[in-house]
């Protein structure tokens, strides 16, 4: 997973003891854990597929499943599986009180951050005319074209490109103002970039002034929680952010939010509606009220206590290992915007502990546990997916790899 270059580091002060991971932090059981089937027999699934449960020790990604969802959204889906639904009023009520809670004309859940690219560019071509959206991808005419800035294409831009635009690349906010045409429909600025050309004030004004819908990309750029806020307030049209990382909602949902002529557009472009380019991408009921449930949660929590939890199990582990020799602990913080949120690096004198990181990484993914960690050149520990207890599970077994390493 890349990581930002700029990013603050403060070393861990080492003190007398190790805390009591029971001071850490509280939350739920593991998930992944034997559950109870309506026969009253214990089933692991894991076990019967053959599949290696695994400990994410390292950020959000897609290939390891997001985060883990919060029992609330555990609780949201059990408790509406047993009953149908109308789609189409499901989606207008959960987005017009997600709508209401992120301050927005309206909202949707869709089925990941990639489908609301999909969806919300669809919406920018089509409107609610319904012939374009049966002939998406394939309109007649010129070719409608999207404004990106060279910096920020990304492969995530394959989503936009499924509707039949063509991407065209700018530098400034001089070049973005020459490109825009008859043809152009949307705007798209991918928060996450390395590098701007155009700020986000300058891009949604120069796109304001042309009269074309404004699209950020912000999908894993929470924390912190007011970035939620953030870009409605600056000006763009259209806003998204997965549901399946910090928000830790249903990996498979996402969200859009903005304009209500847009929402609207990009409903007729998704499911349940039968023919359009969306309609691969539908959204289940458990997935709208998950994230429904999700985003109330999250919007409700104390988010300077998490930061503190966080702070404290990198504090756990760092003591955990400070008898080994040589070994530095430090505390990361990308500049963001995605993943900024504390995480860890451990390094040591390999003349002295011979081993090296790749080498204990390697071992952390093959052990029992598996734990997923990352780095090369430094141990990468993240601690914001871990449950309470893994916490210890972590340090533990990176101490028993490191230990017998000692010179």
């Amino acid at each position: 997973m890349k990581r930002r270059d700029v990013i603050k580091k403060v070393s861990l002060l080492p003190l007398a003891g190790v805390l009591p991971l029971q001071a850490v932090i509280a939350a739920p059981p593991a998930a992944g854990s034997p559950v109870v089937n309506s026969a009253g027999e214990k089933v692991d699934l894991f076990s019967e597929l053959g599949v290696t449960p695994i400990i994410n020790a390292l950020v959000t990604m897609t290939f390891l499943s997001g985060s883990l969802m919060l029992p609330e959204v555990l609780e949201a889906i059990n408790t509406t599986s047993h009953d149908f639904a109308n789609m189409y009023e499901l989606q207008d009520k959960a987005g017009a009180r997600i709508a209401e809670m992120l301050h927005a004309e309206a909202a949707m859940v869709t089925s990941g951050a990639a489908c609301a690219l999909t969806i919300g560019t669809a919406a920018c071509i089509t409107g609610n005319d319904q012939q374009k959206i049966r002939q998406l991808p394939n309109l007649p005419g010129p070719q409608k074209e999207v404004i990106m800035q060279k910096s920020h294409r990304y492969l995530f831009d394959q989503a936009v490109r499924n509707t039949g635009v063509k991407i065209v690349d700018v530098e400034g906010a001089g070049e973005m103002e020459k490109a825009i045409n008859e043809n152009t429909v949307m705007a798209l600025y991918f928060n996450a970039a390395d590098s701007s050309s155009i700020t986000h004030e300058d891009f949604v004004a120069v796109a304001r002034r042309h009269n074309i819908p404004a699209f950020i990309d912000a999908a894993a750029d929470v924390p912190p929680v007011e970035n939620l806020f953030k870009f409605q307030k600056i000006g763009f049209d259209l806003v998204t952010f997965s549901g399946g990382k910090m928000i830790r909602g249903p990996q498979s949902a996402g969200l859009l939010f903005g304009r209500k002529d847009l929402i609207e557009a990009a409903k007729l472009n998704h499911s349940p509606h039968e023919c359009p380019i969306g309609r691969p991408m539908k959204v289940n009921k458990e997935e709208i009220f998950g994230m429904y449930a999700a985003l109330k949660s999250y919007l409700q929590r104390d988010h300077k206590k998490d930061w503190q939890d966080w702070l404290d199990r990198i504090k756990f582990i760092g003591n955990y290992l400070s008898g080994i020799p040589t070994i530095v602990s430090e505390t990361r913080i990308p500049k963001g915007p995605a993943n900024a949120f504390p995480s860890m690096t451990v390094t040591w004198n390999q003349t002295k502990v011979k081993i090296t990181p790749a080498e204990v990484v390697k071992q952390l993914l093959a052990g029992k546990p598996s734990i997923f960690a990352g780095g090369r050149d430094k141990l990468s520990i993240g601690v914001v997916l871990l449950q309470p207890e893994q916490v210890e599970i972590v340090a533990k077994r990176v101490k028993e790899i490191l230990t017998p390493a000692i010179q």
